[in-house]
């Protein structure tokens, strides 16, 4: 686990989606030019809503014991989920460009992990979107 202090933009496939109300972005990332999407980029699109609030639902979603490694997995299930399933997604680009603000959390993955090495957390911007798209969904749960 490490922490962000460069900001990192990029333009690859993205997905919206809300979970407990929230809604959240996830991106692709490559590390380099064989541009395997080695990376997920995941982090919170609503207003006032910071990358912490993401971690704290795997907290009290997952074990009680879990570590970074496995919140992390987590965090990664629900954005998979969204984009194989359709689960409470709200949009689907193939090419859109992003952002990932400084700060936020990386994990490394020991071995690959849903197609994924790496998982990258942070506040996140997405081109293009509108406030509706971002905006607080009502929701039966919280977390």
């Amino acid at each position: 686990m490490s922490s962000n202090d460069e900001s990192l933009t990029g333009r690859s496939r993205v997905t919206v989606f809300a979970m407990f109300g929230t809604v959240f972005g996830s991106a692709t990332h490559h590390l380099d030019e064989r541009r395997i999407g080695d990376v997920a980029v995941i982090g919170p699109l609503t207003p006032a809503v910071e990358w912490p609030r993401l971690w704290q639902m795997a907290r009290s979603c997952g074990r009680p014991a879990a570590k970074d490694t496995e919140l992390a997995q987590w965090i990664l299930n629900q954005a998979t989920r969204a984009f194989v399933c359709g689960s409470d997604r709200i949009a689907q680009f193939h090419d859109r460009g992003w952002k990932l603000k400084a700060g936020g959390k990386r994990v490394r993955f020991k071995t690959t992990y849903a197609n994924r090495d790496h998982l990258w957390t942070g506040n996140l911007a997405v081109d293009d979107l509108s406030p509706d798209q971002v905006a607080e969904r009502p929701s039966r749960y919280r977390a």
